[in-house]
């Protein structure tokens, strides 16, 4: 894919989610059609689903689609929402023993009575497709490598697709969750950024903001980072997602960046949707690859 070369504000540039994951996507297509030529099963991901909310249907649905585009065979285990904890840890128990099966991802939110956290730490952290075992954390952490977080490891490869430079640059990451903004902190550290994060209790946060050059917004408010909080030629991330109900019945997408303000100040900003959410599946499905490569490496040892 050609990528534009940083701009100014007074030329800004949408940094195209949906076209860069696509790319990545053809890349993984190689390497697993590679494998495949060799004699080699494909890559296997197995998808865990609980209840029935929409959104989770969507995405767990965009996800298969995209596993049959780069050739990784998907695997789809439901559960109504009324299924016990002992039933989801014995099916991925069953799921960590199964050597077709390479990466594992549990379909947040579940539903309420349910453990995300221990549901989550019973994957194997080999097959944990989403990064976010806590041995793979530990390996972010030490800067060893691992399987990372696919949000915040999708915001890197989109800064590196469009040669952003990170390196000697501040940047400043508003959330602190272990999804995305930890994760994201450590990854721009690692890159050489002089990092801040934010959150809910912080202080002049709109000042704070405007000294950013790169600034990654995941705090789960629909437009709250506004135009005059970015510094100008700045790169803007939107991690958020927002569905919000119009008087007419339809529905309006919107990020945690009130994007018609920010674009005309931002040299770089992310749409939403096309954005963040592309990237985040391609990084899935290349968590699915490197677990697969490694597994078959440490066999032919």
């Amino acid at each position: 894919m050609v990528v534009k070369e940083e701009k100014s504000a007074q030329s800004n540039c949408i940094l195209d989610g949906k076209a860069v994951a696509e790319s990545i996507k053809e890349r993984l297509k190689a390497r697993v059609d590679e494998h495949v030529s060799k004699g080699r099963r494909r890559p296997g991901l197995a998808v865990v689903l609980v209840g029935d909310n929409p959104a989770s249907e969507l995405y767990v649905k965009n996800k298969i689609q995209s596993c049959k585009k780069v050739g990784i065979e998907s695997h789809l285990k439901r559960f109504d929402a009324k299924a016990s904890m002992k039933e989801i840890l014995a099916t991925i128990d069953e799921l960590n023993k199964n050597e077709t099966i390479d990466g594992i991802l549990v379909q947040l939110p579940l539903p309420d009575g349910l453990d995300s956290d221990a549901v989550l730490d019973a994957v194997s952290h080999e097959k944990d497709a989403d990064g976010l075992h806590p041995y793979n954390m530990g390996l972010l952490l030490a800067g060893k490598t691992g399987l990372r977080p696919c949000t915040p490891s999708g915001v890197i490869a989109l800064l590196d697709e469009y040669k952003v430079t990170v390196a000697g640059k501040r940047a400043v990451v508003i959330g602190r969750s272990n999804l995305v903004g930890k994760p994201a902190a450590i990854l721009l550290m690692q890159k050489n950024a002089t990092v801040t994060i934010c959150h809910s209790k912080t202080e002049e946060l709109d000042a704070i903001c405007r000294n950013a050059d790169i600034l990654v917004v995941a705090a789960g408010r629909s437009c709250m980072v506004k135009g005059s909080w970015i510094k100008p030629g700045a790169t803007v991330i939107d991690v958020g997602i927002h569905h919000q109900k119009q008087a007419d019945g339809t529905s309006k997408i919107t990020g945690d960046v009130d994007f018609a303000q920010a674009k005309e100040v931002a040299g770089l900003i992310t749409p939403v949707p096309g954005g963040v959410g592309p990237m985040t599946v391609a990084m899935l499905l290349s968590n699915t690859v490197q677990a697969f490569e490694t597994r078959m490496n440490a066999r032919q040892k």
